[in-house]
C-alpha cells in the first residue's frame, strides 16, 4: 500500500532517506511539499552543485533519467535526482519503460535518491510497475481531502503546527477556502505569524488575520438557510452581491447541494443523537449538534425538491431560462425556494 505522506514527511525531517521516491496522485500539495524537503535536506547546500540535478518530463526520458540515477556523487556520500512532472516523460507507457524503471528499482544504486513527482495521476497499483513500486519504493499516493473531510484535516494540521483551533473556526475555513490544500496552508501560515505562542485559534482570528467576514461568509449562509432565518440569509446574499469576485455563485450551489445531501444522510439512518450524526457524517460532535437540529426544519420530501432547485438555479448561472437575471438574483431566487 502507498505510504501515508505525513508519515514520509515526519521520516525525512529526522533525516531518514530512501532510494527511490515515487509521488502521485490528483493532490499536488503533498507532492510538492516531499519533493521540496528531501530538495532543502538531503544534500548538503555547499555540495549540490555537483550532487543535485532537477529534470523536467518533458525535457528528458527514463533512459536519461534512469543514466543519471546511476552516476555516483562527486566526493560526497551521495546525489539527488529529482524528476519534476514526471507524468510528461514523453515516453512513459511506451513498451519497456516500465521494465526499465522496475530494473532499477529492484537494485538501486545506494548512494543515489532518486525522486519522482507525478502529479495529477496515479499509477494503476494492479500494474506490475505498481506492484514493484509499492514493494521497492517509497511509494506516497496524494489524495484530495474530500470536501467532509477539510474540518478535521484544518484541526489536525494546525494542531501539527503546536497551535489549537475551535470546531467553528476550522469549519469557517474549510467552507469558505475549500480543499485546495495549497491555498489553505497559505492562509493559515498569513495567520500563524501573528502567534508568538501557542494559541486556541477563533473565529475571531480567522476574521481578524485571513480576511473571513465572520458574518458574512459560506458558513453563516449555510446556517441561516438551515435555521431558516430568511432574513439573515438575505444580508449575506446582499453582502456577497457587492463583493461578486470573493463569492462566486457556482461553488455555493455545489456547498447548498453538499449541505442538504448531508441533512438527507441523518433522514437516512434514522439518526437521533449527536453521536450518531458526528458518525454518519464523519464530523465533529460539536458542528453534528447544529446539523441535528437543521435536520428536524427540512424532511426528506422537502430537501429533493431543494436539490430540484439547485439544479434549475445552476441551468439560469449557464442561461439557460434566466432572462436577465444576475448571479446574486439567481442566489435569492434559490434561497428563497429553499426557505419557503
Amino acid at each position: 500500500m502507498p505510504k501515508n505522506p505525513n508519515d514520509v514527511v515526519k521520516d525525512l525531517k529526522a533525516g531518514k532517506f530512501s532510494p527511490v521516491y515515487f509521488l502521485d496522485g490528483e493532490e499536488p500539495y503533498y507532492i510538492d511539499l516531499i519533493t521540496k524537503i528531501i530538495e532543502e535536506t538531503a544534500i548538503p547546500e555547499h555540495e549540490r552543485g555537483f550532487n543535485q540535478l532537477v529534470i523536467y518530463g518533458k525535457d528528458a526520458n527514463m533512459g536519461v533519467v534512469l543514466n543519471n540515477a546511476r552516476k555516483f556523487p562527486m566526493m560526497a556520500e551521495r546525489q539527488l535526482v529529482v524528476v519534476k512532472e514526471a507524468q510528461s516523460l514523453p515516453d512513459w507507457g511506451n513498451e519497456g519503460v516500465a521494465e526499465l524503471l522496475i530494473k532499477y528499482l529492484e537494485n538501486p544504486l545506494p548512494s543515489t535518491i532518486l525522486v519522482f513527482a507525478y502529479k495529477y495521476k496515479k499509477v494503476d497499483g494492479k500494474t506490475i510497475l505498481g506492484k514493484a513500486l509499492n514493494k521497492h519504493a517509497v511509494y506516497v499516493r496524494s489524495e484530495k481531502v474530500p470536501d467532509y473531510k477539510m474540518n478535521e484535516w484544518v484541526e489536525l494540521y494546525i494542531k501539527g503546527t503546536g497551535h489549537q483551533i475551535d470546531p467553528k473556526a476550522a469549519a469557517l475555513l474549510a467552507d469558505s477556502i475549500g480543499n485546495n490544500l495549497e491555498v489553505m496552508t497559505n492562509e493559515i501560515g498569513k495567520m500563524l505569524i501573528n502567534f508568538k505562542e501557542p494559541t486556541q485559534i477563533t473565529v475571531d482570528h480567522i476574521s481578524k488575520y485571513v480576511g473571513i467576514n465572520k458574518d458574512y461568509n459560506n458558513f453563516e449562509l449555510l446556517k441561516a438557510i438551515g435555521y431558516k432565518n430568511a432574513y439573515k440569509a438575505n444580508q449575506i446574499i446582499q453582502y456577497f452581491s457587492q463583493n461578486p469576485k470573493n463569492h462566486p455563485v457556482i461553488p455555493l450551489f455545489s456547498l447548498i447541494y453538499f449541505y442538504f445531501r448531508q441533512l438527507a444522510l441523518i433522514h437516512e439512518h434514522k439518526a437521533q443523537t449527536n453521536d450518531q450524526v458526528a458518525g454518519i457524517l464523519k464530523m465533529n460532535p460539536f458542528i453534528a449538534r447544529e446539523y441535528l437540529a437543521v435536520s428536524r426544519n427540512y424532511n426528506l420530501g422537502k430537501i429533493i425538491e431543494v436539490f430540484k432547485h439547485i439544479r434549475e438555479a445552476d441551468l439560469r448561472y449557464k442561461g439557460v431560462e434566466s432572462g436577465s437575471m444576475s448571479d446574486a438574483e439567481i442566489l435569492r431566487d434559490l434561497v428563497y425556494k429553499i426557505l419557503h
